[in-house]
């Protein structure tokens, strides 16, 4: 049977994706339990929430008060938007492997690999950046 050789930069990108997804689904545990118990009370009341639910996004955000894109951050007090850490935090798990492999492919020379992952980490930080303004949104 034959050996299968695993590179240094798989094995490093692996065990960061383990790492943030373990803690990505720790901090939504906590954050939902914070949401649910009322630690921090809600910038919408849950009892409202039905009255929410057949809006499309724009009306729902223009009739909630809420800023679309990154204006969430201001609101991490208020128990129904702490839960978007984590999510967010989920979403950056793949920059920051890429950004642990970076060294890697740095160390070995391997330019076009490297050139590559760090074309990957602008666009996806752009992406998340909230700059590119495309479809309907």
């Amino acid at each position: 049977m034959a050996k299968h050789h695993i590179k240094e930069e798989q094995i490093a990108y692996a065990k960061w994706l383990d790492w943030g997804m373990k803690i990505g689904l720790l901090l939504l545990i906590i954050t939902f339990i914070i949401y649910i118990t009322g630690i921090l009370s809600p910038q919408i009341p849950i009892s409202d929430l039905p009255k929410y639910w057949k809006l499309k996004a724009h009306e729902y955000l223009s009739s909630a008060g809420i800023q679309a894109g990154w204006a969430w951050v201001s609101m991490v007090t208020k128990g129904d938007f702490l839960n978007f850490v984590p999510v967010a935090f989920l979403g950056a798990v793949t920059i920051l492997c890429y950004i642990r492999i970076l060294p890697i492919f740095f160390k070995k020379r391997d330019i076009a690999y490297f050139i590559f992952a760090l074309a990957e980490c602008l666009i996806l930080i752009l992406a998340a950046s909230g700059l590119l303004h495309v479809g309907g949104h």
